[in-house]
C-alpha cells in the first residue's frame, strides 16, 4: 500500500484489511473516531511506536503535558510542525 492509496482509502467506510495496524489508528483519527484510534495506542503501552502513535494522539487532543509524557516514553522530541504534517510522516513511516 502507498501513501496515496491509504489516503484514498480514507473515503471509505472502514480502513483497508491490509493496513498495518498503527496505520489503521491514523486511518481512525484522520475519520474523526479519536477513541478507536487511541484504544489501539493503549493495547501495547511500552512498545516505542505505540507510545509514539499515543503522544501524537495527545498532541492533536490538546493535551500537551500527557503529549510531552508520550514524547519521552517513545524517546522522541516533539514536533515543532503542524499535526497534519506529523500525521503524514507517521503513515509514511509505519506503512
Amino acid at each position: 500500500m502507498t501513501f496515496n492509496d491509504f489516503k484514498q482509502s480514507l473515503s471509505l467506510s472502514g480502513p483497508s484489511s491490509d493496513c498495518p495496524i498503527l496505520v489503521k489508528a491514523l486511518w481512525y483519527d484522520a475519520k474523526g473516531q479519536w477513541d478507536e484510534a487511541h484504544d489501539i495506542a493503549q493495547s501495547r503501552e511500552g512498545t516505542r511506536d505505540y507510545d509514539r502513535l499515543h503522544a501524537y494522539l495527545h498532541r492533536k487532543e490538546g493535551d500537551q503535558w500527557n503529549a510531552g509524557y508520550w514524547y519521552r516514553r517513545a524517546r522522541a522530541e516533539m514536533p515543532s510542525y503542524s499535526l497534519e504534517q506529523e500525521w503524514e510522516e507517521l503513515v509514511k513511516m509505519w506503512l
